[in-house]
């Protein structure tokens, strides 16, 4: 029976390395999108602004929020009302004195929903204020479309909803956070913080545990309303991705189909490096720069059709080092701008300066 399921689990492997997808093959998912992580470049997407009821994926802005609030290392007093919480548990008892960032463990590994709500009533005060801070925070990221009613997405309020480019955007928030990254990224968890033994929790995320050797992270989910909601990450050759996918009865293929086929299509290509610019310079090395680099992934095609334009600063304003702006087409479309910073130097005038670079791009 073990070498049944090793063989077993060694054909998915083989699947998730070498699955590369027809055009015309189809992704199950009511809802679906495909992101870059770092440029937010849209790869994919289907029915990506519908609002959907999410189920436990609701639990990425639970975790953030608790990892940002700087009590990590709280000890947290579970109360009865998080201890009955509904579905999936990490078995919290009444008392039970067990620290925030093992809670957090728990909610991510194991979508503890009485972990969700032991975090919620120690990060915000009370259930109803952790809830407001989900809002507000979803206010702040962009989320146009989600309202949060809960911290564990279970179907026990009607207005409690987001999308999946919305929740791509949230995840691209928290895996900015280096803890975040490290917390949804672990296969598996020892609790040592209650006083007593409550085993080890294994990452429920397939993708991350067995199937994808690429995966590094994300979320499952699951109600009877909801039904299969997933997010989860990948990177490869320094191109990072982020899926989403909501009520899909075949959510880890088409994970690991939407991940294979970026990977073989796009490449990211830096198209201006802060580092590297002024050695195209001449005789002005070093007298101007980007304020950043610019990085966005492309095909081959597209990389064929970038342009770079000089704006000048026109303002002439010796107050500010900007000389100008630089902007980044594929085809005629801006993808990215990024000012051109001139340093400070009295031989050389920032007229010089414009002038020299405006020729340069021209």
């Amino acid at each position: 029976m073990r070498h049944f399921k090793k063989a077993i689990i060694m054909m998915l492997f083989l699947y998730s390395m070498t699955a590369i997808p027809t055009k015309g093959q189809a992704i199950a998912a009511q809802g679906a999108i495909l992101i870059e992580q770092e440029s937010g470049r849209v790869l994919y997407e289907k029915n990506a602004h519908t609002q959907m009821r999410i189920a436990s994926i609701t639990k990425i802005m639970t975790a953030i929020l608790a990892v940002e609030s700087g009590k990590m290392d709280d000890m947290v007093t579970v109360s009865k009302k998080a201890s009955s919480a509904e579905g999936s548990s990490l078995y919290l008892e009444p008392g039970d004195k067990i620290k925030l960032e093992d809670l957090v463990y728990g909610l991510m590994l194991r979508s503890g929903n009485d972990a969700a709500v032991a975090i919620a009533e120690h990060v915000g005060g009370s259930l109803e204020q952790f809830v407001q801070m989900m809002n507000d925070k979803a206010k702040e990221l962009g989320m146009k479309n989600t309202v949060f009613a809960n911290p564990h997405g279970l179907d026990d309020h009607e207005n409690h909803y987001s999308t999946a480019y919305d929740m791509a955007l949230v995840t691209q928030y928290a895996m900015r956070n280096e803890q975040y990254r490290k917390i949804t990224g672990t296969k598996e968890y020892q609790c040592k913080s209650l006083n007593r033994s409550i085993g080890t929790w294994l990452n429920k995320n397939k993708l991350l545990t067995i199937l994808y050797p690429y995966s590094t992270g994300g979320k499952t989910g699951y109600t009877k309303r909801a039904k299969r909601t997933l997010v989860s990450t990948a990177e490869k050759d320094e191109l990072k991705l982020i899926a989403v996918t909501i009520n899909d009865r075949q959510d880890w293929k088409d994970h690991m189909t939407l991940f294979n086929t970026a990977f073989q299509k796009y490449e990211l290509v830096e198209v201006v490096s802060k580092g590297k610019f002024t050695s195209y310079q001449g005789s002005y090395v070093g007298e101007v720069e980007p304020e950043q680099s610019v990085v966005y992934p492309m095909t081959k095609e597209e990389k064929q059709k970038v342009t770079i334009e000089f704006l000048p600063n026109k303002k002439n304003d010796q107050r500010t080092s900007m000389v100008g702006e630089l902007l980044v087409r594929i085809d005629g479309k801006e993808i990215a701008s990024t000012p051109l910073i001139g340093k400070n130097n009295p031989e050389i005038s920032d007229e010089k300066k414009q002038s020299w670079i405006k020729r340069l791009f021209d």
